[in-house]
């Protein structure tokens, strides 16, 4: 053990938005339970990127006595997170009887374009997007 800065979540004003997460490179900090907590404290360096994220300010950044920051243990716990995520579909389907549903954000979706003519194209305007998500 060793004294030195680590991040430190106030549960009471965390609203579970997980902004803070995608900001932390290690990898330390996860939603449990609807609330972000530290995995573990060798996996947080302190470095506190995850502060400017928190729109409820409950990270900060304490000094205290706690595990040392483990590089090795990060880049295992990464790469384990990074196959976890690989085996997980991102398309869940189930089926209900004939008929199936999917998340409809993992699925382009087509709109028909529509013409407007006379007097009434000045009052509808019409999109131009045709499908959805756009993919650049």
């Amino acid at each position: 053990m060793t004294v030195r800065k680590i991040v430190h979540i106030d549960e009471s004003k965390c609203d579970g938005c997980g902004l803070c997460v995608p900001s932390c490179a290690e990898g330390a900090i996860q939603i449990i339970d609807g609330k972000a907590r530290l995995v573990d404290e060798k996996f947080c360096d302190g470095l506190g990127a995850c502060l400017g994220e928190c729109p409820q300010d409950a990270i900060t950044i304490e000094e205290r006595d706690v595990e040392q920051f483990d590089e090795k243990a990060v880049e295992t716990h990464l790469k384990e997170a990074k196959e976890e995520a690989g085996k997980t579909p991102i398309a869940q389907t189930k089926s209900s009887g004939d008929a199936k549903y999917e998340c409809p954000s993992c699925n382009v979706t087509s709109f028909e374009k529509k013409e407007v003519s006379g007097s009434s194209r000045k009052e509808l305007s019409v999109s131009r997007l045709s499908h959805w998500p756009i993919q650049l």
